[in-house]
Parts: structure tokens; C-alpha cells; sequence
């Protein structure tokens, strides 16, 4: 017989006084009086937890000695309208089963509050807290809402490699995989010889499908990656994830203003859509951490995103009375705190900056025509920077090949890349959306390592 019913969160919107209820969850909390018990529970399917009524001539009342906190219970009775606040519906059970008993000495999720580092400890259980059910349920609306747009937008969603030959930052901080026993590793001029690995040349696993991704642009047009992505940055700050998902849409036949276009609209559309599906969650985030609420995001969606060079940017930081931790000057990379004060103290809205000095920005950013910057974007938003980043590519053989070059970045191993230039080459554009920090932004997590169900950082690679 199959036991699988409708979630909780399902039910309660067909919900009728008096209607035969057969619901499942978690125990949260219980408590026994004399003449009848409270068993609260959540299936993790809404926010909202639902009230179980047990009364003592029933056969649930004498199974509650075997529920204990953290208990997979399944309830049967029916529905009431309930007397108490902050709920329209609750549960009068005529029984009881328990699924899955839980120890209530060792139990770590008590009814008790927790820090967000204990429960990073506890990460395969973690789910069940309030904190983290309204996290992954935006996970999931932003998710949902990635495709949604651009796929409306008529993108085609394209799977690129996890593994690669090349990187495309030219960063160097990538993870290196090997099926090579790393006991013996085969050596030849006191160098490690790859033609015994599996793929015969060193490979690792991909910083970002970019490259790729313009190749099928060049060929589709519009397309979209939506994936991991992995980075051997030996770095323990609140932003940083060694495993992170990624956004990053191309466009052929695109130029940097269409860029900008396409990462506003895309960014409206999320916000928009977490307001109108998880009021719930951005209530609790906004009374439990205070950092994001939905009229912050309604003041983004009813914003014109302010739109600079990054020369004026610099003029603009350069002039305020303000003093910085790092200086500013032209040339060098803007820090977050730049970032956010022209957006927060100056603008007081998101901000586009554009055309970056090149010695600053990937070879495959378009040169301009001052042979100083390039055509890169960044949108920058209130409370955390940089959230996106992106350019209109090189299309200019001569010129990538130049820019190669003077990054050390070989064209053996992107002969590939290359070639979309030397045969029908087109302008073309594209940015990286960071997908935690967008998840980030819209909860007001304070640490990234919250937003991603099972982080992996140095040192940590647990669950």
C-alpha cells in the first residue's frame, strides 16, 4: 500500500472543517497535559509548522511516550479551524504511527536556539531547522525562476564540461583530477608524464562553462549554462565556496548594452518572483537576521539601475570624504566596500559599472578602441558588491591572440576557442551570475556556506 500523501503545505490550501486529514512530518516539539497533548510538526514543504491535537480518549494519546523530539511521524484525523494565532488550520488525530523514533538525549536539533556554526556541523539534518527549510525552499523558487526566465527569453539551456583541459580565468587556482596512483605517479625528467593518465594530458575540473558556452552561442545563438563549478581558492572568508553553482548566459550577435539589459532583467525577474512565492520565508528572514525584506526588494524592481564607466566610478570614490580601507586609484580592482558605497551611499540603488581598464579583466573581454579598457560590465548591488560580472567578447582573432599572449594564457589548448573567430566569427556577449550569491542576497544570509545545502570549503568536505 502506498503512504505517500500530499505535503502539508499542499493540503492546507484545500483544507475544510472537519475534512479527514492524513499528514506527515518531523516532531518539533510536544507537550503532555492531562486532558490533552500538542505535537507540532513540518514536513520542511512551507514555513509555517502545523499543530497536532491529541485528546486523551484516543488511541494517538497512548503512542505519544514514543515520540519524541525529531520523530518521522504519520498523523491520521481530521481538520479544524484553530482557535490559536498565526494559524487557520490545525490537526485533531485520532492516531498516531511512528515512522522513525528519535533519541531524544542525542537528538542535536532541540527546541532551543542554535548557532549557525553548530548547525553547519550538522548539515545533513540542518534542513530541518526554520532557518535553513525557508533557505533551500528559496533555493529552490530561484532555481525554478533561473529557467523560467530565459527560457522565455528564447535561450536554449546547454550542459558544458565539469572536466577541462583549460582554464578559463587563467587564475591557476583549479582542483586537478587524475586516475593515476598518486603512490607511484610516473615521472620522466623529474616531471610527472600524463600519457599514462586517463586523459593522457593534465585535466581538472571546470572554474566556469564560458567558453563553451560562446562556442554553442555561435551556433544557437542564445544559450545558457546553469551548473557547478569548482575553485582551489585556499580562501576561509564568509563569500567564498570551493564548490559553487553558476549562471552564465551568451548571446550571438550581442553587444555589451544588450549585456547589461539581459543581466538587469534576469535579476528583477528573480527578486520578482521570490516576492509573489515565498512571502513567508522573506517575513521570517526579515524578523531573524534583518538584512533583506520585501520592500527592498520592491525598491530594486521599481529601480532604474544607474549605468557608468568604471573611470567615473573611480572619479566618483575618489572625490567622497570617505575613507576607505583600500585606496582607490585607476587601475586597480574596486574592493566590496567601494562597491558598496556607490551603491548604497551615493546612488542608493544597483549600479552597472562598465568599460574596466583591461590590465583587470580576462583576455576574452572586447578591447576598446582607447587600447586601455575593455568592454566588461559588473552590476553591483546594495549589501554585498559585485553580483554579477560579464563583457562583450573578443570577436577579433589578431586581437584575442594578442591578448593571450600578453596574459600567458597558451592558444594550443584553445586552438578551439580560436577558431570561432577565424571562421564566421560574430560580436557576442555574455555574463557569470555566482548562483549562492544571488541565494545569498535574497535570504540576507550573512555567511555563503549557509545557502548551499552542503558546502564544501578548505579543509571541509563532510556529508
Amino acid at each position: 500500500m502506498a503512504m505517500r500523501t500530499p505535503s502539508i503545505s499542499t493540503q492546507l490550501l484545500n483544507a475544510k472543517d472537519g475534512l479527514d486529514a492524513t499528514v506527515c512530518g518531523w516532531v518539533k516539539s510536544k507537550r503532555v497535559s492531562k486532558n490533552f497533548s500538542f505535537v507540532v510538526i513540518n514536513d520542511g514543504s512551507s514555513q509555517a509548522d502545523l499543530q497536532v491535537i491529541v485528546d486523551t480518549d484516543t488511541p494517538a494519546f497512548a503512542k505519544l511516550e514514543q515520540i519524541a523530539t525529531g520523530a518521522a511521524v504519520s498523523v491520521q484525523g481530521s481538520y479544524k479551524e484553530s482557535p490559536g494565532k498565526g494559524q487557520k488550520w490545525e490537526v485533531h488525530a485520532s492516531d498516531i504511527e511512528v515512522c522513525g523514533g528519535a533519541d531524544a538525549e542525542t537528538y542535536p536539533l532541540q527546541k532551543k536556539g542554535h548557532s549557525l556554526e553548530f548547525l553547519r556541523e550538522i548539515s545533513h539534518l540542518r534542513s530541518r531547522t526554520n532557518t535553513f527549510g525557508a533557505v533551500f525552499r528559496v533555493r529552490n523558487v530561484l532555481s525554478q525562476l533561473v529557467h523560467e526566465y530565459f527560457q522565455g527569453q528564447g535561450f536554449k539551456w546547454v550542459h558544458t564540461p565539469i572536466l577541462t583541459s583549460s582554464d578559463c580565468e587563467g587564475a591557476g587556482e583549479m582542483f586537478q583530477v587524475t586516475t593515476m596512483d598518486l603512490k607511484s605517479v610516473p615521472l620522466a625528467g623529474g616531471r610527472v608524464e600524463f600519457k599514462d593518465d586517463f586523459f593522457s594530458k593534465p585535466a581538472f575540473l571546470t572554474v566556469s562553462g564560458q567558453l563553451e558556452a560562446e562556442a554553442l552561442a555561435l551556433g544557437l545563438k542564445d544559450v545558457y549554462t546553469f551548473g557547478p563549478t569548482f575553485r582551489a581558492e585556499n580562501s576561509n572568508t564568509s563569500r567564498h565556496l570551493s564548490e559553487f553553482w553558476m549562471v552564465e548566459p551568451e548571446m550571438a550577435f550581442a553587444d555589451l548594452e544588450d549585456d547589461m539589459d539581459l543581466a538587469e532583467g534576469f535579476l528583477k525577474h528573480l527578486f520578482q518572483g521570490v516576492i509573489k512565492q515565498c512571502p513567508a520565508e522573506l517575513e521570517f528572514f526579515e524578523k531573524q537576521y534583518k538584512n533583506i525584506s520585501a520592500e527592498t526588494l520592491e525598491n530594486i524592481l521599481n529601480s532604474k539601475f544607474i549605468r557608468m564607466t568604471y573611470t567615473d566610478a573611480v572619479a566618483e570614490l575618489t572625490k567622497s570624504s570617505k575613507k576607505f580601507e583600500f585606496p582607490v586609484e585607476w587601475g586597480v580592482d574596486l574592493q566590496s566596500e567601494h562597491e558598496r558605497y556607490l551603491c548604497e551611499e551615493v546612488y542608493k540603488c544597483p549600479v552597472i559599472l562598465t568599460d574596466y581598464p583591461k590590465g583587470i579583466k580576462a583576455f576574452y573581454m572586447k578591447l576598446n578602441d582607447d587600447d586601455k579598457t575593455v568592454r566588461a560590465m559588473d552590476v553591483l548591488m546594495p549589501r554585498v558588491g559585485e553580483i554579477i560580472g560579464g563583457s562583450q567578447r573578443e570577436d577579433r582573432l589578431d586581437v584575442l591572440e594578442a591578448r593571450m599572449s600578453a596574459s600567458d594564457v597558451g592558444t594550443e589548448d584553445l586552438w578551439w576557442y580560436c577558431d570561432l573567430r577565424r571562421y564566421g566569427s560574430a560580436p557576442h556577449a555574455g555574463f557569470g551570475a555566482g548562483f549562492e550569491r544571488l541565494v545569498q542576497f535574497v535570504t540576507g544570509m550573512g555567511n555563503i556556506r549557509d545557502v548551499i545545502p552542503f558546502p564544501r570549503t578548505p579543509g571541509q568536505i563532510s556529508f
